[in-house]
């Protein structure tokens, strides 16, 4: 009797596990190894204020966001995007629901019983879990021979396919240290360089005052805008959050691409914070020079305009006393407080990674031009989206196609 091809996919993430499940189904034996002592680590903590699992915009829309890499998703994401993410949830009895911005999320708002879920299914179908292996980046890739380093010391397996779904290098401590990049690097892969995705920045020029009084408190309510030295613009309403050193939170990782890539090109990156964004600069300006007659300054801007808290004090950062009592001056800075920004918080911190393996290094299948059968998956691949659902549903559904096109390659 002939043994079906054996596939050892390497990463237990969401890109690693779908690859299992795909290949599961196609009769293969499926050998999953991850480094940690359980799989779906960084899954599991995303999940901690809600798992988002995608989103529900049009498609075309929801496409958009991927940006410059729009047509090396596509693909992909036409066979297993937003809507089979969610097909899929129900399969494993996970309901969902869509919530008011258009994201969508299990009905319970956990991750742990729909990870539980998934690899119960997957255990059923043969696929086999290997922890606390970690795959050593041996120069024998080539010839399916993996050495993995394990709480017993060294093995060593043979596999007929590789699919590597093993991250990017934002929170190391979860499995995903980027360590693989330069392996690859040196069989021949070309890698982009792992760059912080979905980031904070420093240098907003806080005062000590203003950042022992308010980090770690939100600007909500509120709009950024940026343009950067290349005429590529941003403009979004929403919230994000001071910190010590700077500025974090889903407003700011929503531009954090533009920003990142203007700090590296020009050294640093001002964008403009719109403190009313529902009113306008005239309806600003009337509201500024009306009476206030013995009333002081803070007290006029709280009662005509609501401003207070975090928002007179990041005006007192960006205006002088004497600037703060001319109207026309100050009117314009409440609808845009410049922020200069010069660095990005560290990679580790970051909540994905852009960068990674380069689409022109695989073929259409994600196999490896330069090592046959060895195929990427995941957020190791160079994209990078913004927070919303769009990571998980494309790291899934690179995982589904990576692993077609290993079933591809086996003849299955």
């Amino acid at each position: 009797m002939t043994l079906s091809p054996t596939v050892a996919v390497i990463g237990g993430g969401p890109a690693g596990l779908m690859a299992a499940e795909v290949l599961g189904a196609s009769g293969a034996q499926v050998h999953v190894y991850d480094a940690m002592p359980s799989v779906g680590r960084k899954f599991l903590l995303a999940g901690r204020g809600g798992l988002n699992l995608t989103h529900s915009e049009p498609f075309d829309v929801f496409m958009s966001r991927f940006g410059e890499r729009r047509a090396q998703l596509e693909p992909m994401l036409a066979k297993f995007g937003p809507q089979q993410v969610r097909e899929w949830a129900t399969g494993l009895g996970i309901e969902t629901f869509v919530g008011t911005s258009g994201r969508v999320f299990p009905t319970d708002m956990k991750a742990a019983p729909l990870l539980r879920a998934w690899l119960h299914r997957l255990r059923s179908a043969g696929v086999q879990f290997h922890m606390r292996h970690r795959w050593l980046g041996d120069a024998s890739l080539d010839s399916a021979a993996l050495r993995f380093a394990t709480p017993t010391g060294e093995t060593s397996v043979k596999a007929d396919a590789v699919v590597l779904a093993l991250g990017g290098a934002s929170w190391a401590r979860l499995g995903s240290d980027g360590a693989w990049a330069p392996w690859l690097q040196g069989r021949g892969i070309d890698v982009a360089p792992l760059l912080p995705a979905n980031c904070g920045f420093d240098g907003a020029g806080w005062s000590a005052h203003f950042s022992s009084r308010f980090a770690g408190q939100p600007f909500k309510s509120v709009a950024i805008s940026f343009t950067d030295s290349q005429g590529r613009s941003f403009a979004r309403k929403g919230e994000f959050v001071a910190t010590a050193t700077g500025i974090e939170g889903s407003l700011i990782y929503a531009a954090s691409a533009l920003l990142r890539d203007e700090i590296a090109s020009q050294g640093s990156a001002t964008l403009l914070l719109d403190l009313l964004p529902d009113r306008s600069a005239e309806q600003v300006l009337a509201a500024v020079k009306h009476p206030r007659g013995a009333r002081s300054l803070s007290s006029h801007l709280k009662s005509r305009l609501g401003i207070e808290g975090i928002k007179a004090g990041v005006l007192h950062e960006a205006l002088s006393k004497e600037a703060m009592q001319d109207p026309v001056q100050l009117a314009a800075t409440i609808k845009a407080v410049p922020l200069k920004l010069v660095a990005t918080r560290p990679l580790d911190e970051a909540i994905s990674t852009a960068g990674g393996v380069r689409f022109d290094a695989l073929d259409p299948a994600l196999m490896a031009t330069a090592l046959p059968g060895v195929f990427a998956a995941g957020e190791m691949l160079d994209w990078e989206a913004p927070t919303g659902g769009y990571l998980l549903t494309a790291s899934m559904a690179s995982g589904a196609a990576a692993a077609r096109g290993a079933i591809r390659r086996l003849g299955l």
